[in-house]
């Protein structure tokens, strides 16, 4: 534990959020009060920085096993490290506040692989996932204590490593009389199960599936645009029946959770895959964005009623967030298969759906400078709770 958080009740911290879209970095300044009753964030400011022109194409290149290099691997560490220390730097003056007003960050980096899975070499057996953008440029940029590498402590614990937000989800959405699950709609789509009044051994959470991941990369090459806004195009579209029972057939939604995923089952080569089927079966643009997002909305259904319902028979209030939050037509589609369960949006409980996974990562990061476990063995599979990342000082 670092002296001066041991006592601090109120701090100001930073948290910094690439994820597996890797097209920009999410950075949320935070104001949180500790007190008997709880923790209280106070968002400050909230910026999403886009990655400058070809930097999300090399982060794909080098989380590719075909073309990835280890001097560009090396050489991008430090790149995203300074980029995500400017990330602080921006939304720092964006609330007005100078940078000797923070008190920590809380960078989750960029995923680059991540296969949780424990393989036998060496006479060892372990898990692996690599971030990059190194947390000791940002602490020396900022002059600011930051927080990295959160996930391999819970591997190394026998965890999945993810997800890492439902401890977050557990401190700031846990109810006395309901029961909600927190669904962050981000490349990934993932969900934390809160029963009514949860002890944290209670909590259940893991990944169900594709989210933005196919939907963004379908409207990319299909359309040209970044994303399939508001879910327009796949509402004027048909889903492919035959394409999302295919998807769904994978052994990945049968497995019991705790469970994670990421590009190495949903990226390129399945995409590739999906637009070459579609095209072939003379699909449309509308009609592979309607099918990628049905992917989405059934494997969501279907995870509630494999894995959700055994535990808590039904959920009574879904929490959306995320950059799926944002997508009318796929909230709509979710709230019809999951009726009568009340669909809202993190932002209905005062906390922005785009930055509510860049705040987690600040909480988390207070929580590792004051030596406390992170994250819920009962989302990642670990033998026990761990203290999560690595603490890099300035100076």
């Amino acid at each position: 534990m670092l002296s001066g958080f041991q006592t601090a009740h109120d701090r100001r911290i930073i948290g910094l959020m690439s994820g597996t879209s890797a097209d920009g970095i999410d950075a949320a300044l935070i104001h949180l009060r500790e007190r008997d009753d709880g923790l209280f964030p106070e968002l400050l400011g909230f910026d999403t920085i886009d990655f400058p022109p070809g930097l999300r194409d090399r982060v794909m290149e080098v989380s590719d096993p075909e073309t990835g290099r280890i001097d560009e691997l090396s050489r991008l560490h430090f790149e995203l490290g300074e980029l995500f220390a400017r990330a602080a730097a921006i939304v720092t003056e964006s609330a007005g506040l100078s940078m000797a007003e923070v008190d920590l960050i809380g960078s989750h980096g960029q995923t680059v692989h991540h296969s949780p899975e424990r393989a036998a070499r060496f006479g060892v057996q372990t898990g692996a996932t690599l971030q990059i953008g190194d947390p000791s440029v940002i602490a020396q940029r900022t002059g600011v204590v930051t927080v990295g590498d959160f996930r391999a402590a819970d591997v190394a614990r026998g965890g999945q490593g993810a997800p890492l937000v439902p401890y977050v989800d557990y401190l700031l959405f846990k109810h006395p009389a309901k029961s909600r699950g927190l669904l962050n709609l981000g490349g990934i789509a993932n969900l934390t199960v809160l029963p009514a009044d949860p002890k944290p051994e209670e909590v259940m959470a893991f990944d169900t599936g594709p989210a933005n991941m196919l939907i963004d990369a379908v409207a990319w090459m299909e359309t040209g645009q970044a994303m399939d806004r508001d879910g327009a195009g796949a509402r004027r579209g048909t889903p492919s029946e035959e394409l999302v029972d295919s998807i769904l057939a994978m052994p990945y939604f049968q497995r019991t959770p705790p469970k994670s995923t990421g590009r190495e089952l949903f990226g390129g080569p399945c995409v590739e895959s999906l637009v070459r089927a579609g095209r072939e079966a003379g699909l449309k643009a509308e009609d592979l964005l309607a099918t990628v997002t049905e992917i989405t909305v059934r494997s969501i259904e279907d995870a509630c009623r494999r894995f959700v319902e055994p535990v808590v028979t039904r959920l009574d209030e879904m929490i959306v967030s995320g950059g799926g939050a944002k997508n009318g037509f796929l909230l709509e589609r979710l709230a019809g298969v999951l009726s009568p369960v009340e669909v809202t949006t993190s932002d209905d409980h005062g906390l922005s759906s785009d930055a509510k996974e860049a705040v987690a990562f600040a909480i988390l990061a207070d929580r590792t400078v004051r030596a406390r476990p992170g994250s819920l063995p009962g989302a990642t599979g670990a033998d026990r709770p761990a203290v999560l990342g690595k603490i890099c000082l300035p100076g």
